[in-house]
């Protein structure tokens, strides 16, 4: 990843990219971890004498409860955005999903928003709210606000998100040939 210190005001990048992580997930996550554990640990070392049937709830409860936690926070641990000459691209987690790419063309302007916060939202993760649209929410903090020709916005909590919103405002309108 590029590191874009605040205040660059430089020629833009080819391919601008950024992030933002939230490590607090990483505590959810060893809470499903943990709630995982304990499914295993009851499937093979049950001292269980009520019946089998508690038992494989026990077992099954507690393992899909885990995968639920681990897999849903490991997910939105952090977010990425890549911004090239033709679209917009935003990964969440380790393995880049949910992935949402937006073709530049599709963006009518974008904003930088400095708080944004989970609250508002209704939590962490890729959300949707009718009257605020759709937004990517990896921590509370800064992010852009992306308005697409279609009405919709899109926000997305990302590090630096000034630099982002001038390398995405200056690929919306392209500098005309022969402008001084």
């Amino acid at each position: 990843m590029r590191d874009h210190r605040r205040g660059d005001h430089g020629p833009n990048p080819d391919v601008w990219t950024g992030r933002a992580t939230n490590r607090f997930q990483w505590l959810l996550a060893l809470v499903g971890a943990a709630c995982l554990a304990l499914g295993v640990e009851l499937a093979v070392d049950s001292a269980w004498n009520s019946g089998v049937a508690p038992l494989v709830m026990s077992v099954v409860g507690c393992i899909a409860a885990g995968l639920l936690v681990l897999f849903g926070t490991l997910a939105f641990v952090h977010v990425a955005l890549k911004v090239d000459k033709e679209t917009l691209e935003v990964r969440c987690g380790h393995i880049g999903l949910p992935r949402r790419r937006i073709p530049l063309a599709h963006v009518a302007g974008a904003e930088f928003a400095p708080h944004v916060t989970p609250r508002h939202w209704g939590g962490w993760g890729y959300r949707w709210r009718p009257e605020k649209g759709t937004a990517v929410v990896v921590r509370r903090g800064e992010g852009i606000v992306l308005r697409l020709w279609d009405g919709h916005t899109f926000t997305i909590t990302i590090d630096n998100a000034e630099s982002a919103v001038r390398v995405i405002k200056d690929r919306l309108h392209p500098p005309t040939p022969g402008a001084v």
